[in-house]
């Protein structure tokens, strides 16, 4: 696989080129809970300590890792996922953001060729890499493993030729004669290099909640372990080789330009804090295009909603956490629920939709008010209610567009809502075996539903969007 490339035509690999440096890898993994953002982290840290200018990137839906990548790297993290963004969207996002940029560093999601479905690459970390021609790092959980490592990494390394897979770090080793007997088995097979490898250390490790991390608002870890999350690589793992491994040229924008935003700003109040802060940052970059000015606020700490905002926006996060801080903030409750009843409009995901319902019941059975803009009850259950990508149309005409507007996004919650009365279905979701059912719910001004979206592949939503407030 050719390195030199230029994203403004994939077909041509050495098209286009600044001359700078720069150099992007994907740091992949055999399966889940083999170290990837540990690694990944140590490696943001190491690199922003060496004067870097680090992109990071995640693969996948996830908001919780990039929250720990921004920590790490000092500066926002992208996701990238080709089904829910595109093939498009995706170059478009990766180009974007490794602007003024030295160095990509792309964490994957689950093992390298997980995705959509067990049959296609869509959605999985191999084909981020495949389309944006990265290569990959491979990651290995080699606790108890010597020579078999050699077999692992080549049925990786020949499943797909259109992904390369250029070196290997092996996790979990348990001596540095670990690591050289892991490094000879390589070399012997003629595989991929192993560029080191990363010791045992408990320190090392994130809580977990649910199927993720715990949030890094909530798991916050001081910039010194961080620091030393970066000393121990720099110790065990040949950065320098790795650099020059992934070296190449900077991917090229295409030609177009995009256009101008425009003139009339529409104040939105965004809300984020601890209890609401999953966001893509593209939706936020496309809605600034699409004319909105964003204004943030908390629905924990703030009394009042910002002045003069149109479109109230309240994303994902863990409100069942924070249910006895919002409910307490009276103040702010009352103000969502007045600007509800005067036409605000209302778009919620997920926690926002829970705290837009009259309660919400954590999993200790314990009931607090919320908003009581939506005629429901949230609760949590003990057990998963959804997981997976969404692919949904609206069923009427809404600020996103005529009836029949297609949006992708994610679902992942472990709570349900219940209605006190009918209200209408904001859309119509169809399943991968093309079975369909109603979600979400449209009330007045209000769109709410569990379904986190990404817009890069539809923009013209946000488009209309802001028509319908101008």
């Amino acid at each position: 696989m050719p390195k030199n490339i230029s994203l403004e035509n994939p077909d041509n690999p050495r098209s286009g080129g600044s001359g700078d440096f720069f150099a992007g890898f994907c740091l992949a993994a055999t399966h889940s809970g083999s170290g990837k953002t540990t690694i990944t982290l140590a490696l943001l840290r190491a690199l922003k300590r060496r004067g870097r200018k680090v992109q990071p990137f995640k693969c996948g839906p996830d908001y919780i890792d990039p929250g720990f990548h921004q920590q790490a790297a000092g500066c926002e993290s992208i996701n990238l996922d080709t089904w829910m963004m595109t093939e498009g969207g995706v170059r478009e996002s990766f180009v974007r953001a490794c602007s003024g940029r030295e160095i990509a560093v792309v964490e994957g999601v689950m093992g390298l060729f997980d995705g959509f479905s067990a049959t296609e690459l869509t959605g999985s970390t191999a084909d981020c890499a495949r389309l944006l021609r990265l290569p990959v790092i491979l990651i290995v959980d080699a606790k108890g493993m010597a020579g078999s490592i050699a077999p692992l990494v080549k049925g990786f390394t020949e499943f797909n030729r259109e992904v390369e897979i250029s070196a290997v770090i092996a996790n979990n080793v348990g001596s540095k004669g670990h690591t050289k007997i892991l490094a000879e088995a390589l070399a012997a097979a003629g595989l991929p290099p192993l560029l080191g490898g990363l010791p045992q250390n408990p320190d090392f490790k994130l809580k977990e909640r649910h199927l993720g991390l715990t949030p890094f608002l909530e798991n916050a870890k001081a910039s010194v372990w961080f620091d030393t999350l970066a000393a121990a690589v720099e110790e065990f793992i040949a950065i320098d080789k790795l650099l020059e491994i992934v070296h190449s040229e900077r991917p090229q924008p295409p030609q177009n330009p995009q256009p101008a935003p425009p003139k009339t700003k529409i104040r939105l109040a965004l809300a984020r804090d601890s209890a609401f802060h999953f966001y893509y940052p593209d939706n936020l970059f496309l809605l600034r295009q699409a004319g909105f000015e964003i204004v943030e606020f908390s629905p924990l700490s703030d009394r009042v909603l910002p002045e003069g905002c149109r479109l109230l926006l309240l994303g994902g996060g863990f409100p069942e956490m924070f249910a006895a801080e919002l409910a307490e903030n009276r103040s702010m409750r009352q103000a969502i629920k007045d600007f509800a009843d005067n036409d605000g409009m209302i778009y919620a995901e997920c926690g926002g939709f829970m705290y837009l319902g009259e309660s919400l019941t954590d999993s200790e059975g314990r009931s607090f008010p919320m908003c009581s803009v939506i005629p429901g009850k949230s609760r949590m259950t003990p057990k998963l209610r959804s997981l997976g990508y969404r692919d949904v149309t609206t069923l009427d005409e809404t600020p996103f567009g005529p009836a029949g507007t297609g949006m992708r996004g994610h679902e992942f919650h472990w709570s349900e809502m219940e209605l006190g009365q009918p209200c209408p279905p904001l859309y119509r979701q169809l399943s991968r075996r093309g079975v369909e059912k109603l979600c979400g719910v449209r009330f007045n001004n209000v769109l709410a539903s569990y379904i986190h979206l990404h817009f890069i592949a539809t923009p013209q939503v946000l488009d209309s969007w802001y028509k319908t407030l101008v």
